[in-house]
């Protein structure tokens, strides 16, 4: 007998198919609806779309910038405003992600310390930043601390080398020339070089159960020499005050807005990121501990070789959302007035009518970014997954 043949409607894998063909085709009846009326808005309104305006030598930008990584003039194109925005967002970014990270660690371990103080102290941190906007927390720093700052004429020195003002944070910066490189070069080697030794002994210690004086000798001389190489191989450059014109020269200015937005958007983040990381080490089981301490490993190395391992298998994805919610949060500098490429392109946008270009490249901006750090992210959570054999 020859078997009944299934009707294609009946059949799984053909319906599979129809059922995507048909959404694929909907969002691009969608799209298509969507664009015919943006394009027919833009006719009825006498407008153009188009990106040419950018890199159009007759427009100028005709605005000033005040945070500026590289030399910009209001004579100059769009595409360079752009550029100055692009990379003020990236400054905070990068480095609002980078001091986040490593604050988020320091109070996630007070949340879990043996002593009181350090406990209540970090859960009272946690519990405030976590659940206070954070638009309210930049108003906080930007009008109750930075702008409160002494007046330039007579600022607030610590250190005899940083200078508070309600213009900014006036601190040492090397200077760009050879001896700095030659130093930045050095203490990078001296970095490669300890990792190594530092992977060395982790394997001597999971394999002979002994923290080896050679390697922990060879890192304290590295350490020592990487604090010499920072402190006077390093071609400083100090901030001095100049009290004929009153005024701060030399050294790196980090006006009130940047330092407003770094502030509030680490300390921010760092609560958020305390909880991952009181939770993932928290998701060890306790034979973990038990097992570890059974071997004569002392607190550090528990942490070290067997906890904060185990934890990162836990903490990565939740960290990853951080890092994200990090980078578009940085788009609030504009309630604070910092240039940044969102508050940059409101502006290009108001100038120029062109809001909806401006718009998507701020849309892909953040889309960009949000990307290469998922990646990273998902690049660093395979490689911290146990292997099956």
């Amino acid at each position: 007998m020859n078997a009944e043949k299934t009707p294609f409607w009946r059949d799984s894998r053909i319906v599979k198919v129809i059922i995507q063909i048909l959404v694929v085709s909907t969002i691009l009846v969608l799209m298509a609806i969507f664009w015919n009326n943006l394009v027919n808005n833009f006719r009825q309104l006498g407008l153009t779309f188009g990106f040419g305006f950018i890199v159009d030598p007759d427009l100028n930008s005709r605005f000033n910038i005040g945070d500026t990584l590289i030399p910009y003039q209001p004579t100059d194109p769009y595409y360079r405003a752009i550029l100055v925005g692009l990379l003020n967002s990236l400054r905070v970014m990068i480095t609002g992600i980078i001091l986040a990270f490593f604050l988020g660690i320091i109070i996630g371990l007070g949340r879990l310390s043996n002593n009181w103080l350090v406990q209540k102290m970090a859960t009272v941190y946690v519990e405030t930043i976590r659940n206070t906007p954070l638009l309210l927390q930049l108003f906080f720093w930007y009008f109750a601390v930075f702008l409160k700052f002494p007046k330039i004429d007579d600022p607030l020195i610590l250190f005899r080398s940083i200078f508070l003002s309600n213009q900014g944070i006036y601190i040492p910066f090397p200077l760009a020339n050879v001896q700095t490189l030659s130093a930045i070069i050095a203490l990078l080697l001296g970095g490669i070089i300890a990792f190594f030794i530092w992977q060395r002994q982790t394997q001597v210690i999971i394999q002979q159960g002994v923290t080896g004086k050679f390697y922990n000798i060879a890192l304290i001389v590295i350490g020592l020499l990487s604090i010499l190489i920072i402190f006077l191989g390093l071609d400083w450059q100090f901030p001095i005050y100049d009290s004929q014109i009153k005024r701060i020269q030399d050294g790196l200015n980090l006006s009130p807005e940047f330092a407003t937005l770094l502030t509030g958007l680490t300390i921010y983040t760092a609560g958020f990121i305390a909880e991952v990381v009181r939770s993932g080490i928290q998701s060890v089981s306790k034979g973990q501990w038990e097992a570890a301490e059974a071997l004569g490993l002392n607190s550090s190395l528990v942490m070290r070789l067997v906890i904060f391992p185990q934890a990162l298998w836990v903490m990565i994805p939740p960290l990853t959302s951080e890092f994200l919610n990090l980078v578009k949060n940085s788009s609030l500098a504009v309630a604070i007035g910092y240039n940044d490429i969102y508050a940059i392109s409101n502006t290009i946008s108001n100038q120029t009518g062109k809001s909806v270009e401006m718009l998507l490249i701020v849309m892909v901006t953040y889309l960009v970014f949000n990307l290469i750090i998922s990646s990273g992210m998902n690049w660093l959570n395979r490689t911290v997954q146990l292997k099956e054999k």
